[in-house]
């Protein structure tokens, strides 16, 4: 018995002895693998850790605080599995507000090429995560992942195969044949990113040592590809397709500019480069934005779904059926969003509820605006870019069971008008390339005409508390030659918007002397009289002017009293303004970003309104349809920081008269970095007076001068309806010829 229990012990000892050396021996080869231990990570809460992919991120220390940051923040947020950074062995994260996932691999560095970095880092996934992943990627600090792409990706590829997943590259056009491959070898590009199945992983890393010892280029992404190429034996995916879906810019930084929806970025799943941080966000952004449309569009379409079930089954007709939460999205306010396409959905009641279109070809053609043809702006470019960019990508959804593949080429010409009630509709011509490469392959240009609405979703309110911020002081700079009675007009303006109001703007009235004694006036004792008590030297300035009139030299005066840092507002006598304008000014307008060119409403003759006196235009300006109209060719009333205005080169003080020195103010303002913000200011009118244009101006500026004056005479239905009332012999006899 006692012999028992002795060989019991000695069993149990020596157990205990095998498990405690085996269990020292593993983490020393765990300690030797030239990693740190794995970092602590904890769970989303509320989703449940995935376990499909486990991305590794090579960086350096440097890029920690921007690079590594602007992924975690972004794509990194929304991954599928786990995210690391790795970087050199001395690497340290310090910042204790925000965690980050940092890796630091012993005896490794941040020097270029990264050939070390790259292998002991598939290693360390190996090692630690081996067994709860079915992908591992491996890819820059310069990438951007379109996750959800990603997964959807992913879960179509058997991960139990050897996979090894990229763009495959072949080297550029110096360093072909340098880099000791095989013609039928090749690697995938590391920029792009890089995805290994767990079996790919598993036959790899065992020769991870050998493959650092026999290096043939400078390139880590190539050496990667060899090893696997000799001891996996697969090599990176040979399609043309990954250079879409792993998509490298090959002439400089990936960067979206505007709105307009590029095809290599919507079939991507990642984009390289993208160095700046800031551009990592924006991209981020934009695809948040795009999601958002995608899921606006479903909930329409669903919306679209209950109506026509609930027709076609009788529903939601009586009483208690229109109460129930089923109906109610259909027949209360969502009952215009339900109804199917259709470009008849409007029925004007009476001629001017009409809807008209605009034309578009190379051009613009528009009977909304005093210019009937002008060029194609920016915003329609970009709407009629993304609705196509739209088209085709339905137009091809099946194209791969079909066997056909349609491209778009060119819009010949087309209609656009927009609906208040439901939304945008166009009508494209468009020349496209039909090509068939299943069964009988053919090429075959087409044109055909498309019918598209791009209707209105559900209205959406968000609260945004009030931020009280810092509120800089208005610089009003005011050219005045004569007109007593509208500068007294433009002071009671003032006093009561500025004055008893906002106290944070200033008026410098650049004065000149009128040529005729009678409209002369001294500036200082008209405010005096004016502002009476209100009347305050420090806030309302006066400077003397000298020789002629000139409008850019007064305001480049005016400018010249302020420092850099000043808001400038450059504003004319006839203006009247209310408490909004000084709110918008200073929301649109940042030093050295951007510049506000509001769009005045510019009032009518009262001669030619019908019920409305001088006095009631004069002072109780308003904005009203037939009582003016919105200046779009006049950019004289401008905002503007005084060290933006010096840096575009200031006003041409060489223009003398009237007009064009606004002009190109704007236009060196166009041609800037600055972003010009330019809309319809329903603050600021401008009130009609009579205009009188010198034969002796330049051509340009008389004929400037001419266009303003007949502008201002009345409305085209006001005009038609005098001669129609008035003339009918012109109307006649023109009908004759």
């Amino acid at each position: 018995m006692k012999g028992a229990v002795s060989s019991a012990v000695s069993l149990l000892a020596g157990t205990l002895i095998g498990f405690i050396a085996t269990s020292q021996v593993l983490l020393w080869l765990n300690s030797e693998t030239g990693c740190s231990d794995a970092p602590h990570e904890t769970a989303i809460p509320g989703r449940p850790k995935s376990r499909l992919l486990f991305v590794g991120v090579m960086t350096a220390e440097k890029y920690l605080s921007t690079r590594a940051v602007a992924i975690q923040r972004t794509w990194g947020k929304a991954l599928a599995g786990r995210l690391a950074f790795f970087s050199s062995g001395t690497s340290r994260w310090e910042n204790q507000d925000e965690e980050l996932p940092l890796v630091a691999l012993r005896g490794v560095d941040d020097a270029y090429p990264p050939q070390k970095k790259s292998f002991l880092m598939l290693k360390y996934m190996h090692d630690h995560y081996l067994d709860q992943y079915e992908w591992f990627m491996r890819c820059d600090d310069d990438v951007y992942v379109h996750v959800e792409r990603l997964e959807r990706f992913l879960r179509s590829v058997n991960s139990s195969k050897p996979q090894y997943i990229g763009q495959a590259g072949l080297g550029n056009k110096e360093e072909f044949g340098q880099l000791s491959l095989e013609p039928d070898e090749n690697f995938c590009m590391g920029g792009p990113g890089v995805l290994f199945s767990r079996e790919t992983l598993r036959r790899l890393v065992p020769h991870v040592g050998s493959c650092l010892k026999r290096l043939y280029s400078t390139h880590e992404d190539v050496e990667v590809g060899r090893c696997v190429r000799r001891h996996v034996g697969i090599p990176c995916t040979w399609s043309y397709e990954m250079q879409t879906i792993f998509y490298h810019n090959f002439f400089g930084e990936v960067a979206l500019k505007g709105r307009v929806r590029r095809r290599e970025v919507h079939r991507s799943l990642t984009l390289h480069p993208v160095k700046d941080p800031r551009e990592m966000y924006k991209i981020h952004a934009y695809f948040g934005g795009f999601r958002a449309q995608e899921l606006r569009q479903r909930s329409l379409q669903l919306l679209r779904e209950m109506r026509w079930a609930a027709q076609a089954y009788g529903g939601c007709a009586t009483p208690a059926q229109i109460q129930s939460p089923w109906c109610s999205g259909i027949v209360n306010g969502s009952s215009s969003l339900s109804e199917m396409p259709s470009l008849t959905k409007f029925f004007p009641g009476e001629i001017q509820d009409l809807l008209t279109w605009d034309f578009f070809s190379k051009s613009l053609y528009s009977d909304q605006v005093t210019n009937p043809r002008r060029r194609m702006e920016t915003f329609h470019e970009v709407s009629i870019n993304n609705v196509i960019s739209d088209l085709m990508e339905l137009t091809n959804r099946y194209s791969k069971q079909r066997g056909r593949v349609i491209e778009f080429k060119d819009v010949l010409y087309g209609y656009h008008r927009l609906d208040p009630l439901h939304g945008a509709d166009y009508v494209l011509d468009l020349l496209l390339t039909y090509r068939k490469y299943r069964g009988r392959k053919m090429t075959l240009p087409v044109r055909r005409h498309a019918y598209i609405q791009q209707p209105f979703s559900q209205l959406r309110i968000r609260e945004v508390a009030s931020q009280k911020t810092r509120r800089p002081v208005v610089r009003f700079v005011l050219p005045l030659c004569g007109r007593r009675a509208t500068f007294e007009r433009f002071l009671r303006t003032f006093r009561a918007v500025c004055l008893e109001g906002d106290d944070a703007c200033t008026l410098l009235v650049v004065q000149f002397r009128h040529q005729t004694e009678a409209d002369d006036l001294e500036g200082t004792l008209v405010a005096e009289e004016v502002l009476g008590v209100d009347y305050d030297r420090g806030r309302v300035e006066f400077v003397p002017g000298s020789g002629e009139f000139s409008r850019a030299a007064a305001l480049e005066l005016g400018a010249s009293r302020f420092s850099a840092e000043e808001l400038l507002f450059f504003v004319d006598v006839d203006m009247v303004f209310d408490a909004g304008v000084l709110r918008r000014i200073r929301s649109h307008v940042t030093c050295g970003r951007s510049a506000y060119f509001p769009v005045i409403f510019s009032q009518y003759d009262p001669a030619y309104v019908g019920g409305v006196t001088e006095h009631r235009v004069a002072m109780e300006p308003r904005v009203a349809p037939g009582e003016g109209y919105w200046r779009q060719f006049g950019f004289g009333i401008v905002a503007i920081c005084r060290s933006d205005l010096a840096a575009v080169g200031g006003l041409d003080v060489t223009i003398r008269g009237w007009g064009k020195e606004d002009v190109d103010l704007y236009d060196r303002v166009v041609a800037s970095n600055l972003t010009v913000v330019r809309a319809p200011d329903p603050g600021l009118v401008h009130v009609f007076h009579p205009v009188e244009c010198s034969p002796s101006l330049p051509r340009t500026q008389y004929e400037m001068c001419l266009g303003s004056k007949w502008n201002s005479v009345g409305s085209e239905q006001t005009l038609a309806a005098l001669i129609a009332e008035n003339h009918l012999d012109l109307l006649a006899r023109n009908f004759r010829r």
